[in-house]
């Protein structure tokens, strides 16, 4: 499939119009969803009429951005003016946003193309699209096997070429993690890097904004697209915005990288097939020039503990405003205002979410604010620490993105706990606000995809993007198709 800039090269030519582009690709939709259900929301109309505007301009010998007339897909958490907008939940079904989230409002403006709304786990809660209110997405290498979560849709439909690139949200591995279960590259950026606003909360303090592509490269144009100051967003870091395209080389050997192995990902409860992967991995990283160490992350592993008592802390403060009084649905013939709120929460939150918003009120509540949610904080402080400490001695660490490759669906729908933990490698940089990405590894002996993680400093998402493109051009992983993208 093409690339984002072989793409804009064919439209700078005439060889195709944007419009071509994307009927191509809504076909691709409309044939493949029926099995696979990225999407939630098709967007035909409005992406044809955007594509429209980005012939326009090349027929009037304007200059057009690399991403206009690029088909894209959105995760259906990030607000879109006058396009329905649920977060997969029933709470908010039918609503549409009267305002556009910065995001999106910035990739409009570029002239990308929406081609859909991609399907999530309801608000954002979940590892496998298996939340979602409305449907379950399947994998595209494997439609009995789950896509990850919760931003499933938006890699699968990468991964089964329905769109070129997209966006997804990640809490705690939700961008990562369905990356490496569906063989593309996903990148959560430094929290504050790029501005939340129109993103429909889950956990403020973790959720970041991030692309998916099929390449390093195009995962790399997106966030140039999306990432800088906003405003409107009061954690928005006021900082330059590097070109992240710009130093993307296969030769490392002159850059003198240091990647640290966290030793604590390694062992029991990773898969052996993921262990080899990630292992051959690491060998090729040496033969490119990169000097490899073993680093220790002692507080790693309280990551997924810890987050658990956070993010549905923060969880219960954000889906307090879901209560049928402004928007979303309402129960019908209440008894009074009590059975009102009671009533339609109940009926509109799926049992994650109230599973979710149960224990985030029980560790706020008096008494146990200090046996939890305190203790929680002070262990993402510490967890913090070790990164900060492991960067003393090394410029990139690195982890297997998930333990295991894609399970089948349903295999985990009932057991939560095993469900949480595969965020294992990947919630504790979210506590720490640092930048992370996956890219395609290898795959297991049934044939689904392995993702390798790459954590990186503070706003140091140019050199993940180095490390992550010279791995991927010394291997042809990112050249494999996914059975439903042939």
């Amino acid at each position: 499939m093409p690339s984002i800039r072989q793409l804009h090269q064919q439209l700078v030519n005439k060889e195709r119009s944007a419009i071509e582009i994307v009927q191509y690709y809504l076909e691709r939709i409309h044939l493949l969803e029926p099995k696979l259900h990225s999407f939630l929301n098709i967007t035909g109309e409005h992406a044809l009429a955007q594509a429209g505007n980005v012939d326009g301009k090349i027929a009037a010998g304007e200059e057009i951005s690399i991403l206009a007339g690029i088909p894209i897909g959105v995760k259906d958490n990030l607000c879109t003016k006058g396009i329905v907008t649920t977060c997969g939940s029933k709470i908010l079904e039918g609503f549409i946003p009267p305002y556009e989230s910065t995001v999106t409002q910035k990739l409009n403006q570029m002239g990308a193309v929406t081609v859909g709304k991609t399907n999530l786990d309801e608000f954002a809660m979940g590892s496998s699209t298996e939340n979602s209110a409305y449907q379950t997405t399947a994998n595209p290498w494997d439609i009995s096997t789950v896509p990850g979560g919760s931003s499933g849709g938006s890699a699968a439909a990468v991964a089964a070429a329905e769109c070129v690139v997209s966006l997804g949200s990640d809490t705690g591995g939700s961008i990562r993690q369905p990356a490496s279960f569906c063989g593309v590259v996903g990148m959560k950026p430094t929290y504050g890097l790029v501005s939340r606003y129109g993103l429909v909360a889950y956990a403020s303090s973790l959720d970041q904004i991030g692309p998916f592509g099929r390449t390093v490269e195009d995962a790399a144009i997106l966030l140039n697209a999306i990432a800088g100051y906003d405003p409107h967003d009061s954690t928005s870091l006021k900082v330059e915005i590097p070109d992240y395209t710009a130093n993307l080389t296969s030769d490392l050997k002159r850059k003198k990288l240091k990647v640290g192995v966290i030793r604590e990902t390694f062992g029991e409860g990773l898969d052996e097939e993921v262990s080899s992967a990630v292992n051959q991995a690491i060998a090729q990283l040496r033969d490119l020039g990169v000097e490899i160490q073993e680093i220790s992350c002692p507080r790693f592993r309280y990551g997924v503990p810890s987050y658990y008592i956070i993010a549905p802390s923060e969880a219960s403060a954000n889906l307090a405003r879901y209560d049928g009084v402004k928007y979303g649905i309402r129960a019908q013939d209440p008894d009074n205002l009590l059975s009102m709120y009671n009533r339609t929460r109940a009926i509109g939150f799926g049992p994650e979410v109230k599973r979710r918003i149960m224990i985030g009120t029980y560790a706020l509540s008096a008494g146990y604010y200090d046996a939890y949610y305190l203790k929680a904080q002070k262990v993402r402080t510490l967890i913090k620490e070790d990164f900060e400490q492991a960067f003393t001695k090394v410029d990139v660490l690195l982890t297997p993105t998930a333990p295991t490759t894609a399970f089948k669906a349903g295999e985990k729908i009932t057991d939560p706990l095993s469900m949480y933990l595969n965020d294992l490698m990947t919630i504790p940089v979210n506590l720490a606000g640092l930048p992370a990405i996956s890219v395609p590894c290898g795959f297991d002996s049934k044939g689904l995809p392995i993702g390798m993680q790459l954590i990186g400093k503070v706003l140091r998402e140019d050199q993940l993007f180095q490390v992550a493109y010279a791995y991927e051009q010394s291997n042809n992983w990112h050249l494999k198709t996914a059975m439903m993208s042939e």
